[in-house]
């Protein structure tokens, strides 16, 4: 009968371990957080590529604006260089027409007066060349000649009206390049940001992965050692000398000297209403800490409630937890002696102010410490 209660007292043991662990990493098992983890780094490798293609975007982008910049430039000189053509061809042009109106001012002067009077008359130049009569007193050389430059300012006009078109659509191409830059940098940076975001998921699963293989493998040697236990065949046997005892007083204190409780046993706290399991033993962060008595080191590690501790199997269903150290300096599966330092004073964990947690376990229920100090 006795050996059944151990048994069931192991596997509860196990069961609240697991428990604990479940509840602190979000209900999360190891086979969901590895599958996170691939599924996360699935993420991230789309959204790598992702930015890489819209990096290969920007990059073509600011290709097409340098080449873009290129044709402005130069299309700003054509129309200088037809803007200064224009120039002459007026010019040309103008001066063809003082020409001609000295010849005919000559006309005039050597007593004609019929040509001064066509001129005067006419509103432009083409209403000149057109009046017939003029026409026909006009030399074939003059004609030809104005008509010529007027020829060349209207083809240089006309160039230069489709160079400013020209140089109009690159404007717009230019922006609309400026405006597309802008949109791909701002999607890039929304890229990074859920890369990096993806990459501090992958960090926090990572850190559940681990505390969650850490806690199963806690779990694993605390049954072993409760198998062992309720075979007979526990690692640690009982000495004569009184180390190990069942409510008799011979326990050290784990932390001496340091006597002063911040929380009793059973204590039913404000911020709790479950009675408290252990005694709280306030002090200076750094003070050592010690085996109440000899026995097998089942748990040295990290949780998130108990934050550095360590649980000591004593055998005969007996065991002690030390929690909320700053550090540990013992190992799970290594034996110690009664009044061996196992760690330093912190406030790891659920955790106040720095105290020392200190637990007694009597077949997987916590009982007063008192009893065994």
């Amino acid at each position: 009968m006795k050996g059944r209660m151990r048994k069931i007292t192991g596997i509860l043991l196990v069961f609240v371990l697991c428990i604990g662990t479940a509840s602190q990493s979000g209900a999360v098992t190891i086979d969901e957080a590895e599958k996170k983890a691939d599924q996360l780094e699935s993420d991230k490798k789309k959204a790598e590529e992702e930015k890489k293609t819209l990096s290969e975007k920007l990059d073509e982008i600011i290709k097409k604006m340098n080449e873009t910049q290129e044709h402005l430039t130069a299309k700003e000189d054509e129309i200088s260089d037809a803007e200064n053509e224009l120039i002459q061809a007026q010019i040309a042009e103008d001066d063809q027409y003082d020409s001609m109106k000295k010849r005919i001012r000559y006309l005039y002067e050597g007593g004609n007066t019929q040509f001064l009077e066509m001129m005067m008359t006419s509103s432009s130049i083409t209403d000149l060349l057109n009046k017939a009569e003029y026409v026909a007193k006009l030399s074939s050389y003059d004609r030809d000649m104005l008509v010529e430059f007027q020829d060349t300012v209207k083809t240089v006009q006309d160039k230069e009206a489709k160079l400013q078109e020209e140089y109009k659509n690159l404007n717009t191409l230019q922006s609309q390049l400026v405006e597309q830059q802008t949109q791909a940098q701002e999607m890039i940076s929304s890229k990074e940001a859920q890369i990096a975001s993806i990459q501090t998921q992958i960090q926090q699963n990572a850190d559940t992965l681990k505390e969650l293989k850490e806690k199963a493998e806690q779990a694993r040697r605390l049954q072993e050692e409760q198998a062992k236990l309720n075979s007979g065949g526990s690692s640690f046997k009982p000495s004569a000398s009184g180390n190990v005892v069942s409510g008799n007083g011979y326990f050290t204190h784990p932390c001496p000297g340091m006597t002063y409780q911040s929380s009793y046993f059973g204590e039913v706290r404000s911020f709790d209403s479950r009675p408290h399991k252990g005694n709280d033993y306030a002090a200076p962060a750094g003070t050592p800490t010690y085996a109440a008595a000899a026995g097998t080191v089942v748990i040295a590690g990290w949780s998130n409630s108990a934050g550095n501790w360590v649980v000591i199997n004593h055998g005969n269903g007996l065991v002690t937890k030390y929690m909320h150290h700053s550090a540990i300096c013992v190992t799970a599966g290594q034996k110690v002696a009664k009044g061996q330092q196992i760690g330093y004073v912190g406030s790891t964990g659920y955790s106040s102010g720095a105290h020392l947690h200190f637990q007694v376990e009597l077949n997987g229920t916590a009982v007063n410490p008192n009893t065994y100090l």
